[in-house]
């Protein structure tokens, strides 16, 4: 059960991608829009769950909320770099990419910040994962020399891995901030563990906070950074609430994963990450996003490696 709810983000991050895309509008709505939907899912953590099964002091925790809305920040910085990527790369080429620097960066901090990886087997068999998925991305990405591209009048390949190593470093401490919090003591291991040590309570208060966060740190990249507050109240905004919603289901069942001692963080944030096959393939048979033959062996092979380098991480425990 578990390894299933550890699979759900996969899932509904891979389709985010795809239904903003269906959903339409810049790169600023889709940012704005994903966010109002995660904030109505997170207000609706606090109320309908946290505050019933772990109470008002829990809920509104202090260090809790603090933790919550940095974590918030964080991703609106990642998920603005992401659709920035998806509207200037594509995304078949942008949702693999991303996906690759994200489990890099999440793994490595995860194990050398936070502790997980634990002997010299661990770091050697972790390793070769992170290369097999680095490998995977590139394949998925590549394009054939031989074939004419698409026409996509936002194309700009050099603004578009900028805004993923930007995204890539948002996400990254939007995974690790609130177990990075718990490491340097911020949060006590009584609050970070309860209840009976599986973190579930510390994990959903967190996310009524962030999606606080998000919002505001939405708006203020969409503003002083995009420029786009004259459009930013459009009807596609409204539509990608639906996004921000899918998104949510993730969100929360990612955390819940991470705070549970058999998943741990390193094997939370990379199985969330499989969801480079629902983003990859969604984009080319949803999307319509054309590929030659030699394309689609490449994105074959690139997932292949990307699935089993995901799998030896979840399993570094027992390789070791």
């Amino acid at each position: 059960m578990a390894i299933l709810i550890a699979l759900i983000p996969a899932l509904a991050w891979g389709s985010t991608g795809i239904i903003t895309t269906k959903m339409g509008g810049s790169a600023a709505q889709g940012t704005l829009g994903m966010t109002l939907g995660a904030l109505i899912f997170g207000l609706s953590t606090l109320l309908f769950y946290v505050i019933p099964s772990a109470g008002l002091d829990f809920a509104f925790n202090p260090r809790v909320w603090v933790v919550g809305f940095v974590s918030g920040l964080f991703w609106a910085i990642g998920t603005a770099g992401q659709f920035v990527a998806f509207k200037k790369l594509g995304v078949s080429v942008g949702n693999p990419v991303s996906t690759a620097s994200q489990i890099a960066l999440n793994a490595l901090m995860a194990a050398s910040v936070l502790g997980e990886w634990t002997n010299g087997k661990m770091w050697f068999f972790g390793l070769l994962a992170i290369i097999a998925v680095v490998i995977g991305a590139v394949l998925t990405s590549l394009p054939d020399p031989n074939s004419k591209a698409t026409p996509n009048p936002e194309a700009d390949p050099k603004g578009g891995y900028m805004a993923i190593a930007l995204s890539s470093l948002g996400f990254m401490m939007y995974f690790v901030f609130p177990n990075l919090l718990n490491k340097f003591g911020f949060i006590s291991d009584a609050v970070h563990g309860a209840p009976h040590g599986s973190g579930l309570h510390y994990m959903t208060a967190i996310v009524g906070p962030q999606s606080i966060g998000q919002v505001i740190g939405a708006l203020i990249i969409v503003v002083f950074v995009m420029h786009q507050g004259k459009t930013m109240w459009q009807p596609a905004t409204f539509r990608n609430i639906l996004t921000g919603l899918v998104w949510g289901i993730g969100n929360i069942a990612m955390f819940i994963s991470a705070a549970n001692p058999q998943i741990g963080q390193a094997t939370a944030a990379t199985l969330s990450q499989l969801g480079i096959i629902v983003g990859t393939f969604g984009g080319i048979y949803i999307l319509h996003e054309k590929k030659t033959s030699r394309q689609m062996l490449y994105i074959s092979i690139g997932t292949i490696l990307v699935v089993v380098g995901s799998i030896i991480i979840s399993n570094l425990s027992s390789l070791a």
